[in-house]
């Protein structure tokens, strides 16, 4: 089998979208089921540079709706991700980092980020870190994610700006606590709603 390009890898991407993703860096800070999804997304779509942050293990229970393997289990997950791009797209750069986001951290881990990710699991976590980058970094986007558990309307699910470089995809509320846990299915539609945004960003920039 002859090498392979990325000429081969994106060649039903759409027209000149190649040189545009490949000059991009996107930023997602948690690696569980909306962040692992997104950044193999955003790795299957050519997006040149990632930097990936999360502090925890792969787990068995992980493995219904986050992109990882059993033999992953154990893991930490920015290096299992990382691991799994490497056999999609070998032309993503990916940076990796195994820490915990919080107040006292954020700024030096985002600084140098125009297009940052949210993926994190907990509200708390949530708010903090998109507070802290409204009010310290008005000109980074955000994407977030809020409400996509059990099993309901796909259509529910969606994508909505709420201010000047802040969106956030989902449907709108919590019901964790309703559901008492996660699908795949609804996840990945919105794993997948952040990163066709992030790539409709790039795409558009001028």
């Amino acid at each position: 089998m002859k090498d392979l390009s990325i000429d081969d890898l994106t060649m039903r991407n759409i027209d000149s979208s190649l040189e545009r993703f490949q000059s991009a860096r996107v930023c997602i800070i948690g690696l569980g089921g909306l962040g692992s999804n997104i950044a193999v997304m955003l790795a299957r779509s050519s997006v040149g540079e990632l930097f990936l942050i999360d502090y925890d293990k792969v787990e068995a229970s992980n493995l219904n709706r986050q992109y990882y393997f059993v033999e992953d289990i154990g893991m930490y997950k920015s290096q299992a991700i990382k691991n799994i791009i490497g056999k999609i797209n070998p032309f993503v750069k990916v940076h990796i980092r195994n820490i915990k986001i919080k107040e006292d951290n954020i700024e030096e881990l985002i600084k140098g980020e125009k297009y940052i990710v949210e993926a994190l699991d907990d509200a708390e976590s949530k708010s903090m870190l998109i507070n802290k980058i409204l009010e310290n970094f008005p000109d980074k986007y955000i994407i977030s994610g809020s409400g996509m558990a059990g099993i309901g309307d796909s259509n529910s699910i969606s994508t909505k700006k709420l201010m000047k470089n802040l969106y956030i995809c989902g449907d709108g509320f919590s019901d964790y606590e309703k559901y008492s846990g996660m699908m795949a299915p609804r996840v990945n539609i919105c794993a997948a709603h952040q990163a066709n945004t992030v790539l409709e960003l790039i795409f558009n920039e001028k």
